[in-house]
């Protein structure tokens, strides 16, 4: 069997799994324990993430000819590949969290919603929430005047009937 035989399934697999990807990350492992890996790994899946650890070449090839293609000048030494296609801000999110409590996790590079971001712009990226923690902010923010508002209009129709007044008739 050739070696083009056995390559080309990988690349395909690289590829399918960037395809229509929201964001992408990379980062050099180097260094973990095999504990580390396995947590780090658990909160990649718990947040939806695909992680997986190819060989520079593989990811060379897959990258060629998409919007991915920058981020070939960073693959020096072991790379893992981690990929959303639901929150674009989930693998930047969990990889930089988990790099606080791991300083061997080096994240090099991604691109998130078709921009290519270096280290320092996933590290920033990684502290906006994610898209679900954004809409409950909203709708608290929008919840509240409106909850606040019946609350006084209780309290009003309650002091009323305190003081014999009788309450306004719904109509």
């Amino acid at each position: 069997m050739a070696k083009v035989e056995i390559k080309k399934p990988i690349v395909d697999e690289i590829s399918e799994s960037i395809k229509d990807a929201q964001s992408v990350v990379l980062v050099d492992h180097r260094g973990l324990t095999v504990a580390q890996d396995t947590e780090l790994r658990r909160n990649l899946r718990q947040a939806n993430v695909i992680y997986k650890v190819y060989k520079n070449t593989f990811l060379n090839f897959a990258f060629k000819g998409t919007e991915y293609e920058e981020l070939t000048k960073y693959l020096e030494g072991p790379t893992a590949l981690a990929v959303s296609k639901d929150d674009a801000t989930a693998p930047a999110r969990v990889l930089a969290n988990f790099a606080k409590t791991a300083d061997k996790l080096e994240i090099k590079a991604g691109v998130v919603e078709g921009t290519v971001y270096d280290a320092k712009g996933i590290g920033t990226i990684a502290s906006i929430p994610s898209r679900d923690e954004l809409l409950s902010k909203l709708l608290g923010s929008i919840q509240s005047p409106v909850t606040n508002f019946a609350r006084v209009v209780k309290q009003i129709a309650e002091k009323k009937e305190e003081n014999g007044e009788a309450a306004p008739a719904a109509e």
